[in-house]
């Protein structure tokens, strides 16, 4: 069974950071580049970094509850999990704290687009600031996957 186990951690580990980097960093500049319509591509986009979203936080909590029963209290001196700890804290800000404030600025501009609208610079702060919270958590999986290779 903790052959098993170990291996959920490497999955886990695997399907978290590799969506992150895959859609962040090819796909979403893919939609971007090839439809024709940036609204279009946007809300695929967003659609797919929710998922990335809640992709992540369920490997987070396999991640810190297998670290949890395995290790015990030997987990607060590991980097690994504190890592997760931090990229849970990430995708959790993102995506019930900076993703609602984007939708409702998005729903407030109907029926133009955000980015036709007055909102357009508000729209554009709350972006960078999903952004930055994405390119973070993304360097931290990678990180995370070094953490994983030299430490079971």
């Amino acid at each position: 069974m903790r052959r098993f186990t170990d291996a959920l951690q490497s999955i886990a580990v695997t399907l978290w950071v590799g969506g992150l980097w895959t859609i962040g960093y090819i796909v979403a500049p893919l939609l971007f580049s090839q439809l024709g319509d940036r609204a279009l591509a946007g809300m695929i986009a967003g659609r797919l970094f929710s998922l990335i979203a809640w992709i992540g936080i369920a490997c987070a909590l396999y991640l810190l509850a297998f670290r949890v029963v395995r290790d015990g209290a030997a987990v607060w001196r590991q980097g690994f999990f504190w890592t997760v700890v931090v990229m849970l804290a990430l995708v959790l800000a993102g995506e019930f704290g900076v993703q609602p404030v984007m939708a409702a600025l998005k729903a407030q501009a109907l029926p133009k687009q955000v980015m036709e609208s007055v909102l357009r610079d508000r729209f554009a702060t709350w972006h960078g600031v999903s952004s930055a919270l994405y390119v973070v958590q993304s360097t931290l999986g990678a990180a995370l996957a070094i953490l994983l290779g030299r430490v079971k």
